[in-house]
Parts: structure tokens; sequence; C-alpha cells
């Protein structure tokens, strides 16, 4: 029996869109498939619907390299609008609750801190979190009860960076993956004394992809091209392994590594880059110039983890 033919074109590469509100981030990733007439692509991580900003695209072998960049920092700006609760716990949702209150900036500032550093973080009752077996954001829109349990997250920056009315706060959040948004927003308004919901999101970092580097999707191609779009717009597969540490490899460790063979950490000895932590931490092995993978540093040795 003959295998069935995949349809599109093998592309490899990372395009970084910068996403409209309104659209799932799954709609654009099917869009820019469609677009590009690619076989195989996927996202590297979720926006919501509200959001705008960076979405990198990954085609073909860029898939293998998403849960490196979900890993990387994220840069975030949302507005905080205080006064009213959402069960979505952002503007698209119903309100659910309402306070006079406007904490001033001095109370925000002061219950900032708080929410900085190793934290847990009850996510948002609409999220993609499996509740026995089932998706929250079913169970949250069939009117089910979903409760979610405190998880661990990590938030580098919470700062607030703009107070254009009482009603709302601008804020700029530096994470790791992982971390709601919308969390951070209801969590702060309730420290503050108040409720509040995202009024709009924007992300501006994702690991090494910057805005800079965003593609608007309807720049993509004119209006009135039917062509696939040119994959001179991708970027190579490796860009997203940038903020990880690079180790020049020798020809022979080279060829081991393509073997799965582990090389000790002895025989690399000046070569380790020195942000590299070599308790379980991830390098670049480089062959030249060339990306050849990714290797793990544990027990003295340097172990192949993911080749590209």
């Amino acid at each position: 029996m003959s295998r069935r033919k995949p349809r599109g074109r093998p592309l490899d590469g990372w395009l970084i869109i910068d996403k409209p509100a309104g659209m799932t981030s799954t709609d654009v990733v099917n869009r820019v498939k469609r677009i590009f007439d690619a076989q195989k692509a996927g996202h590297g991580g979720t926006l919501d619907p509200l959001a705008t900003g960076l979405l990198p695209v990954a085609f073909g072998a860029a898939t293998k390299t998403v849960p490196y960049v979900m890993d990387g920092t994220k840069l975030y700006r949302f507005t905080l609008k205080f006064g009213e609760a959402r069960d979505s716990d952002d503007a698209d949702g119903q309100v659910t609750e309402t306070s006079p209150v406007r904490p001033d900036d001095a109370a925000i500032r002061d219950a900032l801190p708080r929410f900085r550093g190793d934290i847990m973080q009850v996510p948002p009752i609409f999220s993609a979190i499996k509740v026995a077996g089932e998706r929250a954001y079913d169970m949250a829109r069939e009117g089910r009860d979903v409760v979610l349990e405190p998880r661990p997250a990590r938030v580098d920056r919470f700062d607030l960076i703009e107070r254009p009315d009482a009603d709302t706060a601008v804020f700029e959040v530096a994470s790791g993956k992982g971390v709601y948004m919308r969390s951070l927003a209801r969590d702060l308004a309730r420290a503050c004394g108040t409720v509040g919901h995202i009024a709009a999101l924007r992300r501006l970092r994702v690991g090494p992809f910057l805005e800079e580097h965003a593609i608007p999707l309807d720049k993509l191609r004119d209006k009135d091209d039917t062509a696939p779009a040119s994959p001179d717009l991708l970027r190579p597969v490796a860009t997203a392994l940038a903020d990880i540490p690079a180790l020049a490899l020798t020809g022979h460790e080279v060829a081991d590594l393509l073997h799965g063979q582990a090389i000790s950490l002895i025989t690399l000895m000046g070569r380790i880059p020195g942000t590299a932590d070599p308790d379980g931490g991830l390098v670049r092995a480089m062959a030249g110039s060339r990306v050849l993978g990714l290797c793990r540093l544990e027990d003295g040795m340097l172990r192949p983890e993911r080749i590209l």
C-alpha cells in the first residue's frame, strides 16, 4: 500500500507574525500555512484572541525547536482595567463582580513585589489546562464549576509603566513559560483591594524573537497574489536557539554526537561557555558555523538531546 504524499511544500524555518486581535493562535497558523502552501507548521506559544503581538510560527524542522523557544523569556505589555472582574479575566468575558475602589500609584507599587520572582498562580478558568481529561475552557463555557490548583510561575519583571487614568494602568512583564498575564492582572487588582481584568495585551518578545522581527499577517502577500508566499521571508531554524550558549566541536566530536555518543566534559574544558549550567544546562553544539543540535551538560558528560 503506497503512502499518501503530504500536501504542501516542505519548508523549514521561522516566521514571526504580529498577530492581530480577534484571532486564535491556531487560526493564524492555519492561515499562514495556506499562504505558504506549507506541509507542516506550528506556533511557539499561544496568544489569547484578545492579544496582539509576537506569534512565532515554525515550519518543518523548526517545529522540533518549539519547546526551547517556549522556555525563553517573554515580554508583555498589558492594560489592567480596575473596577470589573470578568469570568475570562479579560475584556472578552462577562462581568462577574464590580468595585468602586481605584488604587493610586503608591498602592499598586506596594503590591507589585509579591508578584515577582517565583510565585504560585491560579490559571484563568478559560484556559487550555486539562481537568480530569477535559479542557478548562470547555467546562467554563458549559457553565460547569472549574477548580484549578495554583501552579509555580516565574516572573522576572513586573513594572507599572503608565497610568492613563484612575480606571486603567499599563504594565510590562518579563516572565518564563506558563505565566498567565490574565491571572497576574486579576490577582494584582485583588491585592490592591479591588477587582480588575485585562483590557489590552501585547507580546513584545519571545526568546530571541523581537518586535522588529514581526510581520503583520495582512502584509504577507498582496491581496491579488494567489501564488504561495516566498520562503525568503523565513528565518533559519537555528535562530530560535540564539539565546542558548554555543559550544564549538571538533570533527571527531561531531561524528560522536551524530552517532548518539556522549562526550566527556573533561575533553571540552576551556571551550564550555561560562553561561552554560554544568548541572543539566543546554548548549548549542556547533560544527563550524552550522548548528548541529542541542546537547545537555549532565553527570560530567555532554549528551545529545536534539540533533537538527
